[in-house]
């Protein structure tokens, strides 16, 4: 069943008049909202924004809540890809709106908006972040050494020991990469990737002793093997982390007991 649009005529943020070489165009975003308070589904409403195109589609959801519609409900913080917190499907795929710019997706056609996948809605692009943080959770994603007493000096590492994981420390949990698995959008106990990608962080880390404990969390049938490799989560990973790579070494660490 199609979901029903709505319009909306007015436009925000328009430059002043006079400027004949205004940078500024006039874009529609077309973004999915439910308020669970007036309605049980959710509904397509279009906006149309006079913004630079060179702006980001965090700005253009900035004009829209504060000139156009102040109801429009969305996460974020930082605004500079780091704390993760507005990750969202822009135009079908899953991207930070802080680090995507509106000239690189097609702004002549309508911008589609809506919140992340396989996460329940809570209202219009901000999603129950709980199961995906439980996972994260389980896998333990700390430091364990069989050592319970203070330590008296630094835990020294080779600068190749800390290469080894370094791909996987820059992971902001924002969750792109997990809800754009079709293997979490069918299964919600799925660990997903983003969890798998912290527990190699420490399980290939020279300073840990709980990799065997990860491990066999991870082997788990909800673990590392409901993964189908598809690719989804690399692509959709705004920090570049190759997550698909990191859930294949865990496998094989599963199956070597070498890491």
């Amino acid at each position: 069943m199609a979901t029903p649009v709505l319009d909306k005529e007015d436009a925000a943020g328009k430059p002043e008049p006079g400027f004949a070489d205004s940078p500024y165009i006039t874009v529609t975003f077309r973004i999915r909202r439910f308020n669970p308070e007036i309605a049980a589904e959710a509904v397509w409403e279009d906006f149309q924004v006079e913004i630079d195109p060179k702006e980001r589609v965090l700005d253009a959801l900035h004009k829209i809540k504060w000139d156009l519609d102040g109801t429009l409900t969305f996460r974020r913080s930082c605004a500079h890809g780091i704390c993760g917190s507005d990750a969202m499907r822009i135009n079908g795929k899953n991207r930070l709106a802080c680090k995507t710019l509106i000239k690189d997706i097609n702004p002549e056609k309508p911008i589609t908006v809506e919140a992340i996948k396989g996460l329940t809605v809570l209202k219009d692009l901000v999603v129950d972040m709980e199961p995906f943080f439980q996972a994260y959770r389980d896998v333990m994603p700390f430091l364990i050494t069989k050592d319970t007493n203070e330590p008296t000096r630094e835990r020294f590492q080779t600068a190749e020991d800390r290469e080894r994981f370094d791909d996987t420390t820059k992971c902001i949990l924002c969750a792109a990469c997990t809800t754009s698995c079709p293997v979490f959008w069918n299964d919600g106990q799925y660990f997903g990737p983003a969890a798998i990608v912290n527990a190699h962080r420490f399980i290939f880390d020279s300073r840990d002793e709980a990799g065997e404990q990860r491990l066999e969390i991870l082997n788990d049938r909800d673990g590392v093997w409901r993964c189908r490799t598809t690719f989804n989560c690399t692509d959709a990973c705004p920090r570049g982390i190759e997550v698909t790579k990191a859930i294949a070494e865990v496998k094989r660490a599963l199956i070597t007991r070498r890491y």
